[in-house]
């Protein structure tokens, strides 16, 4: 007690200057209009850049779990489209009966890891076989089609991507239904061709390409790209036809696999039928 009141006789004449220095600022921003509203106006940009960068770590640490969740609700939304059913009998349209059975499943991705310059692109998932993830399982995003699954480990998987020489992806024309084939020439990531449609077939420039379907690997109808250019194969009567990814391959981060449900049943049919044209 002692030390506190010479703490105060010796410290007097600061204290006292602090209070009333305290006391006339209080009351010169309570009773003068400008500097007040100048004094409220900085507080509050203080505040609300306080509260902006604190905004934005909370929503960069739950970027994450966002995109979990948004991958999961398109997941949903996918299974309930048509095309992820097969029509077993009648000519009735209804996903919840007996007259469709689901033929894919999709499981959500993250790519961890890619090239898009080189003449062979790959990418990296998060996920691999303990999540089901195979061999040779289509790869899409909210845009477009990816590549097919290369190669898989326990917990990771490698995309053979379209950025690469030969991915024998069937594709067609999403109006006409004109088919061909998804090649890319090595040098625009934005760019792929459409091969093997005959010349004497009208297209039109920005017609749009989608996945036949006929392989298994991808539902038909996922986009593809457009058509930007039309121009004849010299000495070939064929079509030499450039199309926009629908899919920026530079910037994709959030993907789908495509589990066919019915694959290895097309596959043996197939192979029986290939068996039998040989006899």
């Amino acid at each position: 007690m002692r030390n506190f009141i010479a703490f105060i006789k010796h410290f007097r004449n600061v204290l006292i200057f602090a209070l009333l220095q305290g006391i006339a600022l209080s009351l010169y921003f309570t009773f003068v209009q400008f500097p007040r509203t100048q004094y409220l106006t900085t507080a509050a940009s203080i505040q609300g850049s306080i509260l902006e960068a604190r905004n934005g770590i909370t929503k960069h640490f739950n970027l994450s779990k966002n995109n979990v969740r948004l991958q999961k609700e398109n997941i949903e939304l996918l299974e309930e489209l048509p095309k992820s059913f097969i029509k077993l009998e009648g000519k009735l349209v209804k996903i919840d009966d007996t007259l469709h059975r689901q033929q894919y499943e999709y499981i959500p991705g993250i790519i961890i890891n890619s090239t898009h310059s080189k003449r062979e692109n790959y990418f990296t998932l998060n996920i691999g076989s303990s999540q089901g993830i195979k061999r040779g399982m289509g790869v899409f995003s909210t845009n477009g089609i990816v590549g097919v699954i290369h190669n898989t480990s326990e917990h990771y998987a490698v995309i053979k991507t379209c950025l690469t020489k030969k991915l024998n992806t069937s594709i067609m024309l999403e109006k006409t239904g004109q088919q061909g084939f998804l090649e890319w020439d090595g040098v625009n990531a934005r760019k792929g061709s459409m091969t093997g449609v005959s010349n004497d077939l009208k297209i039109k420039k920005w017609a749009k390409v989608v996945t036949r379907g006929g392989g298994g690997i991808f539902p038909r109808g996922l986009p593809v790209g457009k058509i930007s250019r039309v121009e004849v194969v010299e000495g070939e009567s064929l079509w030499d036809l450039t199309m926009i990814f629908a899919e920026d391959f530079r910037k994709v981060q959030n993907v789908y696999i495509i589990k066919n449900l019915l694959l290895d049943e097309q596959r043996d049919i197939e192979k029986q039928t290939d068996y039998e044209d040989q006899e």
